[in-house]
């Protein structure tokens, strides 16, 4: 099956001028997140290490304590995560919108032009930063006693590794990975938020993140497979197939256990009348 770029696609790699104004501080990076990662590239390793040990051992400390609060912390860590994700969506999102209306599938994925546009490359720069704040995350659940799911540390730490060996590399299919994070962190934070805050949110908004992140993890499947398949046919596209190849695995994964994250919490859920009738049962055994 072949996927030639979309009737309309600019095939040269020029493009339709963006025009959004950058703020001074975005200008002011002029490449300085880039070449900080690309100068630190083995950070992202040594914090991954260091975050496997940190949080088991952790865990196992807390064995013996008593589980802490942590409310008023949880909903200043969540907040400001949440309003760092919000920005980044306004900032990023224009771009996106852009190219697709302009230019098309073929150049939002294949010519890494957000990365010549001070305000996306800056905001690129965060979120590459941002995937080590995050490991921060995991020592709210250790610390209140909460279960830690395979899922939640495995993503934190192949994020986090995947992001920092690509943006030193501006991969061209990066803008789709950054606008859909952005905005599936802005609204998962600002879930977090609420929950930290004590404000009952219903169940069914928590089925609906879990869903966009699920979403999210097939956009990034199906993204993979049309830029391999655009290389294949031996079409320009700034990303390698290495590259290819990590991200696939990444969001493959992601997608199979997302997807089973979701069936165990929303769908292979017995009723509150079947686990009313199980307690039940218990009470009368013990009573015999």
């Amino acid at each position: 099956m072949q996927f030639a770029p979309c009737r309309g696609d600019n095939m040269a790699g020029t493009v339709e001028p963006f025009k959004m104004t950058a703020f001074k501080f975005e200008k002011l990076d002029n490449g300085t997140l880039l070449q900080f990662v690309k100068n630190y590239d083995m950070l992202s390793v040594w914090s991954s290490l260091l975050y496997v040990v940190v949080i088991f051992g952790a865990q196992w400390i807390m064995q013996r304590k008593e589980k802490y609060d942590l409310s008023s912390a949880l909903t200043l860590w969540s907040g400001m995560l949440a309003l760092f994700s919000v920005i980044g969506t306004v900032r990023m999102w224009p771009e996106i919108i852009h190219v697709l209306r302009y230019e098309g599938l073929y150049h939002s994925s294949c010519v890494a032009s957000y990365m010549e546009h001070p305000a996306t490359q800056f905001w690129a720069g965060l979120f590459t930063l941002s995937k080590i704040i995050e490991l921060g995350d995991t020592m709210f659940i250790v610390l209140r006693k909460k279960p830690l799911i395979f899922l939640h540390w495995y993503h934190h730490i192949s994020a986090l590794l995947y992001t920092w060996y690509s943006f030193p590399n501006k991969i061209s299919y990066g803008r789709w990975f950054i606008c859909l994070n952005f905005a599936a962190h802005a609204i998962m934070y600002s879930y977090y938020t609420l929950r930290a805050m004590k404000i009952r949110v219903p169940n069914k908004i928590r089925m609906s993140i879990t869903l966009f992140q699920l979403i999210q993890m097939v956009i990034g499947c199906l993204i993979n497979f049309y830029v391999y398949s655009v290389k294949k046919q031996g079409h320009y596209c700034e990303v390698s197939v290495r590259n290819i190849g990590y991200s696939f695995a990444m969001y493959f994964s992601y997608f199979v256990l997302f997807a089973k994250f979701f069936y165990d919490s929303y769908i292979n859920v017995p009723s509150r009348a079947a686990v009313s009738l199980t307690e039940e049962k218990k009470q009368l055994r013990k009573a015999q």
